[in-house]
């Protein structure tokens, strides 16, 4: 009868619907608050923590979570770019990101990887289990800050983070350190009507005005 009620004890106790959750991060204090935050919710399993992208997708190779709760900024990637490959290769896998950045181009950006869920890193704890509880049932989840972000018309600059290339990069860390457009061209053995011409092409790409509002945005999506 002692081993009957216990087992019966059991599965009175013990959810039957478990969320596994995997969190990648490598800030020691992010990783304990959300540890300590996960397994206060009884359905909540934490199964995994890793700090990189490398162990992130190493770990997804051998068991797949309900939910992935990933850092934005990683040491070894751009965490953005990480949504998109695990979102190819695991696409019912639930993706959350964790970042710091408010701006509409990033959220936006994640969201066109098909990530589902954002959340700024000071959220508040009932936000951050509202979120995994939300993507869980089929939502797409943002938090009130980076909502309001995101729907506000009134944000400037570009939608997305733009994609650009080598060259496009090179010409913009130049003029990010002081060269002038005569030094640019000098330096990279061009016309000084082709670097103005990848100075246009930049502005239209980051909706700007200027190149210091470019640099301000490729340095806030960290381009450069």
């Amino acid at each position: 009868m002692e081993v009957l009620a216990e087992t019966i004890r059991y599965f009175l106790c013990t959810p039957m619907n478990t969320i596994s959750i995997y969190v990648t991060d490598d800030h020691p204090m992010v990783l304990d608050g959300l540890k300590n935050l996960l397994e206060s919710e009884k359905d909540f399993r934490l199964d995994g923590c890793f700090p990189t992208g490398k162990d992130t997708l190493n770990a997804l190779e051998k068991k797949l979570p309900d939910v992935l709760l990933l850092d934005i900024n990683l040491p070894d990637c751009n965490g953005v770019d990480l949504s998109r490959e695990i979102k190819k290769n695991y696409p019912k896998l639930l993706i959350i990101m964790l970042s710091m950045h408010n701006e509409r181009a990033i959220i936006a950006s994640v969201l066109n990887n098909k990530v589902n869920g954002y959340l700024l890193k000071h959220s508040a704890g009932s936000e951050i289990i509202q979120g995994i509880r939300s993507v869980i049932n089929g939502e797409t989840y943002l938090c009130k800050q980076s909502h309001q972000i995101y729907y506000d018309s009134r944000q400037t600059g570009p939608d997305v983070i733009p994609s650009i290339t080598k060259r496009e990069k090179d010409i913009l860390s130049l003029i990010a350190e002081g060269y002038t457009t005569s030094q640019i061209a000098d330096k990279l053995f061009i016309s000084t009507h082709t670097v103005e011409s990848h100075r246009k092409n930049l502005m239209d790409k980051f909706s700007a005005s200027s190149m210091p509002m470019v640099i301000k945005f490729a340095t806030g999506f960290r381009l450069i």
